[in-house]
């Protein structure tokens, strides 16, 4: 590993044991979700999405208010970026060289955690989510010029750059829309 520094190392622990926790919520989510959805006191057709990280039509921000579908799209794709710069700190790093740089492993972990910041404050209809676009689609630019630069024939590095300038395109629009 001498391409890593041991901060770099211990970060890249760090984030992923929080993805890790992250995950158990959302199964324990998925389980509560699947238990209510065969109580027979509902509808025997109304079924769960397949993901709980998707964003339902009746989905409302903490002041009450329905979030607008621009809004709900920007935090699934934010969710999906997230989990794709995750997965992608390990294939990079198992691809050494260029891909596993320190300063490309740190975008790309900075890209996931701003990323999940940004859609939990949209998710949660917080005053500074715009603020957190702004960012997120700042550092969502940065890591796909990144992901491009060290790509070559690799896919996945390809489709990781594609997916953050998607998130990109998003948050600057609910930033410049003010979309709630």
């Amino acid at each position: 590993m001498p391409d890593m520094s041991r901060r770099t190392f211990v970060t890249t622990g760090a984030s992923l044991l929080a993805t890790g926790a992250s995950l158990l919520v959302i199964g324990e989510t998925d389980a509560a979700t699947h238990d209510a959805v065969h109580d027979p006191r509902h509808e025997p057709n109304v079924r769960p999405q397949s993901s709980s990280l998707q964003i339902s039509a009746e989905t409302m921000s903490m002041d009450g208010h329905h979030m607008s579908e621009k809004m709900r799209g920007c935090i699934e794709l934010c969710q999906d970026c997230h989990a794709l710069c995750i997965q992608m700190i390990g294939h990079c790093l198992g691809l050494g060289g260029r891909h596993a740089t320190p300063d490309h492993i740190r975008l790309l972990m900075d890209c996931a955690q701003i990323c999940t910041t940004t859609a939990d404050y949209m998710g949660r209809g917080s005053s500074f989510h715009d603020r957190t676009c702004s960012l997120c689609s700042e550092i969502c630019r940065l890591c796909a010029e990144s992901c491009e630069q060290v790509a070559g024939d690799d896919q996945m590095v390809k489709q990781c750059a594609e997916l953050c300038r998607r998130c990109a395109g998003s948050c600057e629009h609910i930033t410049s829309k003010g979309a709630a």
